[in-house]
């Protein structure tokens, strides 16, 4: 574990060096840490925030700085008290891991008809396969949310079979609709909101992934699986 200053009200606790080596353990690691550090409820640390190989803890300043001895003691009193929540919650959880507990698995329907899917045939032509090919291996796979970020709700998805590897645009999008599903290298998302974007679109879901007047806001968390179900475009309006 290691733990770096990120501006002066921030430090990243970087569990594991790379993500792609073995994302599901490294997943597992960072998601335990990101648990260990919210019932640890250390002091002054207001919010916690899980990505692909590390934990971010935002805190208050001044909080801390009145635990640490000094204002200058304030990065290595907060560093040595997420050691000792993380070291700890390692200790009870030793022969529990974080794929033991009970994990949501969450259908997505999404329309993969043309106009929903504006780069299927590059991402085709780019795999060497008819688009029919590229929507059956997308809507088959299982993914897992590695973790949300970009816009409010957007999650990255991991588990994107390698054939459909694709790199993003070349010249991004002004605006995606919201709904639209992309594929972005080795992943695939969601756009949640209206926003620029720089991924090869493949389709659209109905479903609304951010809606701020819910708790939780975001239909998806870190390390959810999540499954995607081929729908028809009059299915798309119904449920929509």
């Amino acid at each position: 574990m290691e733990i770096v200053p990120l501006g002066d009200s921030a430090l990243i606790v970087r569990m594991r060096e790379r993500f792609d080596d073995a994302p599901e353990q490294t997943l597992d690691t960072v998601l335990r840490a990101f648990q260990q550090l919210q019932n640890a409820a250390i002091p002054g640390v207001i919010e916690l925030a899980p990505a692909y190989t590390s934990v971010t803890a935002f805190f208050d300043p001044i909080s801390v700085a009145k635990g640490a001895e000094t204002p200058d003691k304030v990065f290595d009193w907060l560093a040595a008290r997420i050691r000792a929540a993380v070291a700890a919650g390692a200790d009870r959880g030793r022969h529990r891991t974080a794929t033991q507990r009970r994990v949501r698995l969450v259908e997505i329907p999404v329309c993969y008809d043309r106009e929903f899917a504006l780069d299927i045939d590059d991402v085709a032509r780019r795999a060497a396969i008819p688009p029919s090919e590229v929507i059956r291996l997308h809507s088959t796979a299982e993914y897992r949310v590695a973790c949300i970020g970009f816009v409010p709700g957007f999650p990255f998805l991991a588990g994107l079979p390698k054939e459909l590897a694709t790199p993003r645009r070349d010249v991004p999008r002004k605006q995606i609709p919201p709904g639209s599903v992309g594929i972005g290298g080795a992943q695939t998302g969601i756009y949640p909101l209206r926003s620029p974007g720089g991924w090869n679109l493949i389709g659209r879901t109905p479903l609304r992934l951010f809606d701020p007047q819910k708790n939780p806001p975001a239909l998806l968390r870190a390390g959810e699986r999540v499954r995607f179900r081929k729908i028809s475009r009059d299915e798309f309006e119904s449920l929509k």
